[in-house]
């Protein structure tokens, strides 16, 4: 059965939103409570695209929460896990973010504009209020807001090549993670080193959202030669190339240490920040859960998962878990899933009940993260 979901006031279009319905998106989600572009009617072309050529996403929905004043550094560094002392201006440090009992709230990249600037840009949940309200009651002297910021995504093989055919062979010397100010054609935008995809490639943050169509159309013209396709995130791709999705991956109840983040926590700072010592005694006692990256058996899926599939320990059959994002994997041939399981079982086989009713085998590929 298939439906139409209306996009009122409440749902956000990005600046890119002419030019991504111009080319013919068949298919979008909601994020950040904007629409986000998923699909534009051939989903393996576009897998295609994005890991042998280049591919073009609007994702404006990645939206950045700015923090700036006397005071910024120290809330950035107060609500980060991650210690952001030695980050310099001009790079990005991926943090993630816990409420006071440990739980991630989410996983932005933080970006270093100034010694007192800075920008989240975030995964899907209300970061904005957060740090707004950690900064008020803590009485910080600085201003946090969403500015007028909007990433394009140019993600791929060939996107660096995309990139330097519009910019110049100067884009090469940026480091991965690290970002320039910069102006084309009159369009305003930060040009960073990243993006959601393990292909490599850059995130364009468009600085003035009157100019969405006209950076959109300069990268397309750059991209011809190169093959470039229109797309988005893909569900199969990223978690082939080991991607978290905060929200998909966790629900709303998991800790960095659960989900395979703890290489990117900064425990042994001196000091405090929000979260700290509820996951230094859970990294003492060990996570009560892990996210794996397993195999599954059965026939190719025709769509990604829509809903978490509950998880059972082979022959006894108690729940231990939850499949969380499932896909059909073309790099291995096979169905492909994260779960979210107990650390009792997770290093080892598992059954799932598809929504099918079929009963699939689940093979342990890898602990997320590791």
């Amino acid at each position: 059965m298939s439906f139409t979901i209306g996009l009122g006031a409440r749902i956000r279009k990005s600046p890119f939103y002419e030019a991504v319905s111009a080319h013919g998106m068949t298919h979008a989600s909601v994020y950040n409570k904007m629409v986000l572009p998923e699909s534009f009617g051939d989903p393996d072309a576009e897998y295609k695209a994005l890991v042998e050529r280049v591919s073009l996403w609007d994702v404006a929905c990645e939206r950045q929460v700015e923090v700036v004043g006397p005071d910024a550094f120290e809330l950035v560094q107060y609500v980060s896990a991650r210690d952001m002392s030695g980050c310099a201006v001009g790079r990005v440090r991926y943090a993630p973010i816990c409420d006071h009992e440990g739980t991630l709230i989410n996983d932005p990249m933080i970006l270093k504009l100034a010694k007192d600037r800075f920008w989240f840009s975030i995964a899907d949940s209300d970061l904005l209020l957060w740090v707004r309200a950690i900064g008020a009651e803590r009485g910080m002297d600085c201003r946090v807001f969403e500015p007028d910021v909007s990433p394009l995504g140019v993600q791929g093989p060939r996107a660096e090549d995309v990139v330097v055919a519009m910019l110049g062979e100067w884009v090469r010397d940026i480091p991965f993670f690290g970002f320039v100010e910069v102006e084309h054609e009159g369009i305003p935008f930060v040009l960073c080193r990243s993006g959601w995809s393990g292909q490599g490639g850059f995130e364009l943050f468009l600085t003035d959202g009157s100019r969405g169509h006209d950076l959109w159309n300069a990268v397309w013209a750059a991209g011809g030669p190169f093959g470039i396709h229109p797309g988005g995130p893909m569900s199969d791709e990223r978690i082939e190339s080991g991607l978290f999705s905060y929200g998909g991956d966790c629900g709303g109840d998991a800790t960095p240490l659960e989900v395979g983040l703890g290489r990117f926590l900064s425990l042994d700072r001196e000091d405090d920040f929000i979260g700290k010592s509820a996951l230094l005694a859970e990294r003492e006692r060990g996570p009560a859960r892990r996210l794996v990256t397993v195999l599954l058996s059965g026939e190719r899926f025709a769509v990604p998962s829509e809903h978490p599939w509950p998880v059972f320990t082979v022959g006894a059959g108690d729940q231990v878990g939850t499949v969380r994002s499932a896909v059909w994997s073309p790099k291995h041939g096979s169905n492909m899933a994260l779960a979210l399981v107990s650390s009792e079982v997770a290093g080892g086989p598992f059954v799932t009940v598809a929504p099918s009713g079929e009963q699939l085998e689940a093979e342990h590929l890898a602990f997320f993260g590791e």
